[in-house]
């Protein structure tokens, strides 16, 4: 089991920065992949970045250029600039198992989630 817990997400306007962090505790050895994902009202929950068991990291098209994704031991971290409105959500961190076979994971498929830290973005 591996557990997460959100910070860092607060009210911005628009153009506007803020850090999220989450850290990650437990089996983390047995849940290489990471990952960030968010939730709209009304929306379904979205992948924003996330790091797969090569340690290849892919972003959403809609945050290129302007969020970073970094991770040390115990936490991930996501640093957003140039916020936009519709970057509203709630926000959270997660992980996911290797496969058994072939020791990989993609972050995409998550096992374990966090609790979520809401993120504002006004106009």
């Amino acid at each position: 089991q591996v557990d997460l817990v959100e910070s860092g997400g607060g009210s911005v306007q628009s153009g506007g920065s803020l850090k999220l962090s989450c850290k990650v505790s437990g089996q983390k050895y047995k849940y290489p992949c990471k990952g960030w994902f968010r939730q709209a009202p009304g929306k379904d929950r979205e992948e924003v970045v996330v790091i797969d068991s090569d340690t290849n990291i892919k972003y959403a098209d809609s945050v290129k250029g302007r969020f970073t994704f970094s991770y040390d031991s115990d936490n991930l971290y996501l640093y957003m600039h140039n916020l936009k409105p519709e970057d509203t959500a709630l926000y959270f961190c997660a992980a996911e198992k290797a496969d058994d076979v072939y020791d990989y994971c993609s972050g995409s498929h998550p096992n374990y989630w966090g609790q979520g830290t809401q993120v504002t973005v006004s106009s």
